[in-house]
């Protein structure tokens, strides 16, 4: 019996030694995907302009880090604050943890190198080898053309400073060690051309996030069909807002849009009538960040459409709207 217990005790403090070691191996040799690239980009109008297009219209930079202001439909940033960061998304929204949008202007990531930036935007370490939670989406950006990345940081590089301190991104137990092992090294592809419409089109969706918000999740992890909606998300007032079913499902998805009712849907935006419209306590409201995507040209759009055509159709009836109870 004595030989049984000292076993017991052996193997259990064996057991701890060995999470002991494995925590420590993932907080301190983890992430691992390399140093900073060496590399200078040169800040050409053609970089800027295309820069400036992909960070507010499609791939949504200045719509997260910045604060949005959900007093009007949408939730469009309030003017001023793109780039500055502050928005917080947490445990209201099921993420495991507190994670806060950083300050992207020079003040915030001025001292950050070129290559630093690409390597946070593609891979998820910081400037200083910390790991990002994937709310900030290198999974989606790590795939991107590379000059594409090259041209988002030459815009921020542009931006006004905003002097805005922050406080740092949290994560719970055991996200905060898990985050270590998410990190992974960029897999770049070539943007196709826009004639090669599937390609082109499977190219912007996954740069515009449309799966990243279209696809339900909890606590950080997928538990949905892509694309069938159903993402969470609460505002302060307790209003609930889940995404929509956007497969091709006839019934309950996008299954009967014409291709120019799916790009007039965005564009119905981009009049400036429609894009600063007040939201009364209990009315309809979406976290869809439409008013940044009606910027989007109608090739893109086309394109998102088409390749939305492709996906599996999921039969799902989402309910994207609950008003917050007094």
């Amino acid at each position: 019996m004595k030989k049984l217990l000292r076993y017991g005790l052996i193997a259990v403090l064996f057991l701890f030694l060995l999470i002991g070691g494995v925590l420590t191996y993932v907080s301190t040799a983890l992430p691992n995907v390399g140093p900073a690239p060496e590399m200078h980009i040169e800040l050409t109008p053609q970089r800027i302009a295309r820069g400036e297009y992909l960070a507010n219209h499609v791939m949504q930079c200045m719509e997260c880090h910045a604060v949005r202001d959900f007093s009007l439909f949408a939730g469009p940033p309030i003017h001023g604050t793109e780039g500055g960061g502050g928005d917080v998304f947490g445990r209201d929204f099921g993420f495991p943890g507190e994670y806060v949008a950083k300050n992207i202007t020079p003040y915030g990531v001025g001292d950050w190198t070129d290559g630093e930036l690409y390597r946070a935007i593609t891979t998820g370490v910081t400037k200083n080898g910390k790991a990002l939670f994937p709310i900030m989406p290198y999974p989606r950006f790590g795939t991107s053309d590379p000059e594409d990345i090259k041209s988002v940081i030459a815009y921020i590089r542009t931006l006004e400073p905003i002097e805005k301190d922050l406080e740092p991104s949290v994560s719970d137990f055991p996200m905060n060690f898990i985050i270590n092992t998410m990190p992974d090294k960029f897999e770049p592809t070539a943007l196709p051309k826009p004639e090669d419409r599937l390609a082109y089109g499977a190219y912007i969706t996954n740069a515009a996030l449309c799966g990243d918000c279209h696809t339900k999740t909890e606590k950080g992890e997928v538990v949905g069909e892509p694309y069938a909606g159903g993402f969470e998300f609460k505002l302060p007032d307790n209003t609930i807002i889940r995404s929509a079913n956007i497969t091709p499902d006839d019934e309950t998805g996008i299954g009967r849009w014409t291709r120019n009712e799916f790009i007039e849907r965005f564009k119905h935006y981009d009049h400036p009538e429609n894009r600063e419209m007040k939201v009364k306590p209990g009315s309809f409201q979406t976290i869809m960040p439409w008013m940044t995507y009606a910027g989007m040209t109608e090739q893109d759009l086309g394109a998102i459409y088409d390749y939305l055509r492709t996906v599996k159709p999921v039969k799902s009836t989402v309910k994207t709207f609950e008003a917050g109870k007094k």
